[in-house]
């Protein structure tokens, strides 16, 4: 596991699993692109009874023919079995290869890609089922790994099964992408030499995903990387964006429809207006396309400060879903420097605030720790009315909230006169409004700091980009 960055959490997690005295069944779930195949497969490298990778865009007879083939390969020379022709079959057929294996520990078992197995009218459920409920669960020596990035598939058979799978899972791992710091981590173990404002902007653009992470070049700035994956003709993530969405989602055209809807707004929408938005009907399909897409990490769901269930806002926090739809959807091909000249506009300057305000939010933890009340209860939200808006708003149970301000910028930030009368008023405007009677403390989140001067008095608190890199 020398290669494997990060993950300690689920490291741990998947060795409770083995090291357990019963058999575990784990479904591990994330967007596509985040590592979960390369994470199972580096904590247990050579310890599978059995692996199976399903296929793509093939019919039953082609996944049982790569089931034949995975049976065979972890099988010794005294095991015969025919190529099955059903499910049910197929995993009697693996019920009697680990019954033959002796180990002192557990069998672990891996089904990669799990919803491409299930392929129409092939009853895979029904001998997932068979093999779990009949079988592995009445013994004490069986892990059993499922992994899929088809959110709706794993969601709605795994995670939310009626059928014969309902709460038969006994843990789930879902996998989110890299923070700062193990972007950092893994960028130095790619040999590349990027300062933080560098992998901060890398941030920005392609989240903490390592597969996008895994293309930047040694050698090439920040900018020079970002326009040669996205905006050159042939750029490895030019085209990702609609290729991201229809792997994970049945109809994905559905989930487009509402990130393109939650991009044109920063604070978020209610459900109420994503329907009217996207003239989808706003009942129970639109809450579960909700669901999927937020435990995929494209979006979230919050409530502004003081306010009930009902005021439910989403809003969209994929960084690279952002990053295509401001700007590489807009850009031609044949404009293969388009990046690189884009940073004096006004888009990139609007956009650039919202990025960082994103990854801002990913960091909490971070932000928390920095500003001493890790240890403190805390509620998290944001806050708006028609005249103010504050995007991350920390509710202390010490009788203290935190208004805090993002700002992103090439250098130390310098609060002006104008932006100190707009500071002081949007304070006013948020205790006149809640009626909080805890005290209020200002605080900045920037890159570099903020510069010495008459008003830089107004933040009680400041949290610079160095503080979102803590582990």
């Amino acid at each position: 596991m020398e290669h494997l960055i990060g993950r300690e959490k689920e490291i741990k997690k998947l060795n409770q699993y083995k090291d357990s005295r019963k058999s575990e069944f784990i479904a591990v779930y994330g967007r596509r692109r985040v590592g979960k195949t390369y994470l199972i497969r580096e904590v247990f490298e050579d310890q599978f009874a059995f692996q199976l990778t399903g296929l793509a865009n093939v019919n039953m007879g082609d996944q049982l023919g790569q089931f034949h083939a995975a049976l065979m390969r972890y099988s010794d020379q005294d095991f015969e079995a025919r190529p099955a022709k059903n499910w049910m079959t197929a995993f009697q057929q693996l019920i009697e290869l680990l019954e033959k294996i002796d180990t002192k520990g557990k069998k672990v078992i891996f089904l990669d890609e799990l919803p491409w197995l299930d392929t129409p009218k092939s009853k895979f459920l029904i001998g997932l089922e068979h093999f779990w409920n009949s079988w592995a669960s009445a013994r004490r020596d069986i892990l059993l790994i499922v992994c899929g990035s088809a959110a709706s598939w794993m969601i709605k058979n795994l995670l939310n099964n009626r059928g014969g799978l309902h709460n038969r899972t006994t843990g789930r791992i879902k996998l989110e992408p890299f923070t700062l710091a193990e972007t950092e981590a893994f960028l130095s173990y790619k040999q590349t030499v990027f300062d933080r404002y560098q992998i901060t902007l890398f941030y920005m653009v392609f989240g903490g995903i390592p597969y996008y992470l895994d293309h930047i070049e040694p050698g090439l700035s920040a900018s020079q990387n970002i326009n040669a994956l996205c905006f050159e003709r042939n750029a490895l993530l030019r085209n990702e964006y609609e290729n991201l969405y229809i792997s994970l989602f049945n109809r994905s055209e559905r989930h487009t429809a509402i990130v393109e809807a939650l991009s044109q707004k920063k604070k978020g929408l209610t459900k109420g207006e994503i329907s009217k938005m996207t003239h989808l009907s706003n009942g129970g399909g639109l809450t579960r396309i909700l669901q999927e897409l937020e435990e995929s990490s494209f979006i979230r769901h919050y409530r502004s400060f003081g306010k009930k269930g009902k005021h439910t806002l989403y809003q969209l926090i994929d960084p690279y879903s952002l990053f295509y739809l401001n700007f590489i959807q807009k850009s031609s091909p044949d404009d293969e420097y388009f990046w690189v000249n884009a940073h004096d506009t006004s888009m990139y300057k609007a956009w650039s605030g919202y990025a960082f305000e994103m990854v801002c939010l990913h960091h909490i933890p971070q932000i928390k720790m920095a500003l001493g009340i890790s240890g403190i209860q805390t509620s998290v939200s944001s806050w708006y009315n028609e005249h103010a808006q504050i995007d991350l708003v920390i509710d202390r149970k010490d009788q203290v909230v935190n208004l805090c301000e993002m700002k992103f910028s090439i250098d130390s930030f310098t609060i002006s006169k104008q932006y100190a009368d707009n500071l002081r008023n949007k304070i006013g405007t948020f205790k006149a409004t809640t009626k909080t009677r805890k005290a209020i403390f200002l605080t900045l989140i920037t890159t570099y700091g903020v510069a010495a001067n008459k008003h830089a008095y107004l933040a009680q608190n400041t949290v610079s980009m160095e503080e979102l890199f803590r582990k």
